[in-house]
């Protein structure tokens, strides 16, 4: 399903300034005493990683940061996400630089929502963008200053996010999508972070499909008193479905991967029916790989014990060009595990139990490569390249971390995830990597350690892998907030490796 028109590739009109910022060394501030008073200490004695490694704090202070990556020469660069959600206060959406020389700048861009991935590749930052009704894939060069978007036709303006682009071996330029609702109806529990923003925003299948007829009845949050409505999938919010209605897939969907040349042109669909494709790694065979988060166990259409997945996309594994059916791995309708979101062992203990949206749905093309606890929240990851730092072949992954008790009731779910796994591809297994001594975000007991690791990157020579750790996020039953200036870029290496 390759589209052979060529993306235009054009000035954003987008403002991009390069700010030099006054920074010190994590080495040369005192990290027990911070004047973040959401997290005062970063302490890495408080974070375990296997003997024979040493931990350390590179970067602290950083707001909202998505993604971590490298020149070739060891110029660090780090994307700070911005603000899309209420759930956060109001900060810059920039990209920042760290040379090898100490010397720190900004790359600032006025973007409704930030880069939520970067990537550099010969001389260019390639980045992807959320916010409005489309995501976005550009690429900024560093040394002409042009900002050029190479894609904006992917359906966004809701709940999850993009991922990549990552490059391939075969030189092409992988990238996704997630879904624009939370459990594949628009419904209220999105409303103050995307529905009062896009009232239109919904998802669009990769394949036509048929739908059930089974529509969501909630409250529309839109109006003054208590008024109910009934959305069906791939539909705005408050439009229903009908029985055996058929809804045209689209290559520009979501719950989505793609590839495509690197200028953007030629896009080819991969797969669709991923909840949240946000990791994206690709293996030195060349074998792509995506993280997948869990249904939510709340509202209108809840779905409890629904595990977290690594999906590998088999379809990357083909000629460029030569696709012209995408794999479906199950979303909105089938879980990480294989059973349909209506399974009894998927019922809810909160909100109300999923009906199925579709009928006779594609075949489906699981199974996962590895299935991880519910609600840890798996983000971005790499492959360990390197005998210099071990376990050469295994997918590192970040783990974000739960948000129950907001998307979970279970007690057993408060902590799973804030940490680094490595996962054996091969084997479907995973053993812990980075982890606090005590399991769960350091600031709920007042540790200096980590708080929700968000993406993890080896450095060019294969010797280091740095963590990002997104920061400070309280979590009630009710609600989330994110504290700006908690960010960490931690660096793990083998003590011997003293003067790297």
């Amino acid at each position: 399903m390759a589209n052979n028109k060529t993306q235009s590739q054009k000035n954003t009109g987008f403002q991009i300034n390069r700010t030099k910022l006054k920074t010190a060394t994590a080495a040369q501030q005192d990290l027990h005493n911070l004047s973040t008073p959401a997290r005062p200490v970063v302490d890495p004695a408080d974070v375990v990683v296997p003997d024979g490694y040493k931990i350390e704090p590179i970067m602290v202070g950083l707001s909202f940061p998505t993604d971590v990556s490298f020149s070739d020469d060891g110029t660090i660069f780090v994307s700070e996400g911005g603000s899309s959600w209420p759930t956060r206060p109001y900060m810059p959406a920039r990209v920042i630089v760290r040379h090898p020389s100490g010397d720190t700048e900004a790359i600032s861009m006025n973007v409704h929502a930030g880069p939520r991935s970067v990537t550099w590749r010969d001389g260019e930052l390639y980045m992807a963008f959320k916010g409005g009704y489309h995501m976005q894939i550009a690429k900024y060069n560093l040394s002409t200053r042009e900002l050029k978007i190479l894609i904006d036709q992917i359906p966004s303006g809701g709940w999850h996010e993009p991922g990549g682009p990552v490059f391939g071996p075969d030189g092409m330029m992988y990238f996704g999508h997630g879904s624009v609702s939370q459990q594949g109806v628009a419904l209220p529990a999105g409303f103050t972070v995307d529905l009062a923003k896009h009232p239109n925003a919904h998802d669009v299948p990769g394949q036509d499909v048929t739908l059930t007829g089974n529509n969501v009845r909630s409250r529309d949050p839109r109006m003054p008193y208590p008024f109910m409505v009934d959305t069906g999938a791939f539909k705005p919010f408050g439009t229903s479905a009908k029985k055996g209605e058929v809804i045209k897939g689209e290559l520009f969907c979501n719950s989505a991967v793609w590839r495509s040349r690197p200028d953007g042109s030629d896009v080819e669909l991969l797969a669709w029916g991923i909840r949240n494709p946000f990791g994206m790694a690709i293996s030195d065979g060349g074998e792509l790989y995506v993280t997948d988060n869990d249904f939510e166990e709340k509202g209108e259409r809840a779905i409890a014990n629904d595990p977290d997945r690594i999906w590998h996309i088999k379809n990357a594994r083909k000629p460029f060009g030569s696709i012209t059916t995408p794999d479906w791995y199950g979303f909105p309708d089938i879980c990480g595990d294989g059973l349909p979101v209506n399974h009894e062992k998927h019922l809810p203990s909160r909100g109300t139990a999923a009906e199925l949206l579709l009928e006779n749905p594609p075949e489906w093309a699981g199974p996962a490569v590895f299935l991880e606890q519910p609600h840890s929240c798996m983000c971005k990851m790499d492959f360990s390249r390197s005998d210099a730092f071990g376990y050469k072949g295994e997918l590192f992954v970040a783990e974000w971390g739960a948000l129950a008790p907001l998307n979970s009731p279970r007690p057993e779910d408060l902590d799973h995830g804030f940490r680094v796994i490595r996962v054996d591809v091969q084997k479907g297994t995973a053993e812990p990597f980075m982890h606090n001594k005590k399991m769960g975000p350091a600031s709920t007991y007042g540790g200096g350690g980590i708080e929700r690791p968000v993406s993890c990157k080896f450095s060019p020579d294969g010797k280091s892998l740095y963590v990002l750790d997104f920061g400070v996020a309280k979590v009630t039953p009710g609600n989330m907030l994110a504290f700006a200036h908690t960010g960490v870029l931690w660096k793990i290496s083998r003590k011997e490796d003293n003067n790297e």
